[in-house]
């Protein structure tokens, strides 16, 4: 039993004739016909009494034909719903970024995929990078954006480098530039008072490496904050803070200026499982993401490029 043979045999009931069946349903009457001998053969039961007059249903046919129109009533549910699930209008995407690409990219991203796509349901974790790999391999999230692969394998993870970012040093935009120059380097910011990141920041990891390297220690006020606390005590003027450039996005209460010696860069990369296969709306979430990291990759500022 298949959708066209109780499909023919509904059309039939309804009709009560063979040929203004066939023709309704755009098939010769020989098919027609052989649709519904072979629905009867398999259901071991006549569906109809056939006279010149019409066609009328048996008692079989009378017991089938409330349950034929729920199935196809059933089957054309589920391919509404399937065509609207290709067509975006419905659908779920779960998104885990990390704290500062949530306040950067991740804003960017939601802002042109909501605008196309306002029916699909967007969820969204923010964690450390190695938290998000393990939210992606319990099932958790659809995708992820991350500064390191973590303890990810590439048999288990698809992972794909993004942008290539540098940290800069920023301050108020109400106080004086920290220098006349274009950069400065790391052993004049460790003079400087610091308001540093909490220790489950990757972050702080890389910039605590590179002082350490350098043999220096900075001079910090405020420790452990997290990235929307760290940008606006700097706002406020109570340190500086090394942050990657991107955070900078539409913060008028923030100056930055590059760094060197040495310069320090963080690679964006998105990862899923491996071996799932995405939805028609995480594909296109990730379509999304790429286009708007090429974006920001393509302005005018020298701080990020295209991994």
């Amino acid at each position: 039993m298949n959708l066209e043979q109780l499909r023919a045999f509904v059309t039939v009931a309804q009709l009560g004739n063979f040929t203004r069946a066939a023709e309704q349903l755009h098939l010769a009457q020989p098919s027609l016909s052989r649709q519904i001998s072979t629905l009867e053969q398999s259901l071991g039961a006549e569906l109809f009494h056939r006279a010149r007059a019409g066609s009328t249903l048996t008692v079989a046919g009378e017991s089938l034909l409330p349950l034929a129109r729920r199935m196809l009533a059933d089957a054309a549910s589920v391919r509404r719903e399937l065509d609207e699930l290709a067509g975006l209008r419905r659908g779920r995407v779960r998104l885990g970024a990390t704290p500062t690409l949530c306040i950067s990219l991740v804003a960017e991203v939601l802002s042109a995929f909501h605008a196309t796509h306002p029916g699909i349901e967007l969820h969204i974790t923010e964690s450390g990078s190695r938290g998000l790999m393990d939210h992606l391999a319990g099932g958790e999230l659809d995708l992820a954006l991350i500064t390191t692969s973590g303890p990810a394998s590439p048999e288990r993870f698809r992972v794909a480098p993004l942008l290539v970012e540098e940290l800069v040093v920023i301050s108020s935009a109400g106080a004086p530039p920290l220098t006349a120059r274009a950069s400065i380097g790391l052993g004049a910011v460790a003079g400087l008072p610091q308001v540093a990141f909490s220790s489950t920041y990757d972050l702080r990891a890389t910039t605590d490496a590179a002082f350490a390297a350098a043999g220096l220690s900075p001079c910090t006020v405020i420790e452990g904050a997290e990235m929307d606390a760290v940008l606006r005590f700097v706002e406020r003027g109570i340190g500086v803070a090394i942050v990657p450039a991107m955070v900078l996005i539409e913060r008028s209460g923030l100056r930055s200026v590059r760094l060197s010696d040495p310069t320090l860069t963080r690679t964006i990369s998105i990862a899923r499982v491996a071996d799932i296969s995405p939805t028609a709306a995480v594909e296109v979430m990730e379509q999304t993401i790429v286009r708007t990291a090429a974006a920001l990759a393509a302005g005018p500022q020298a701080t990020m490029r295209l991994a």
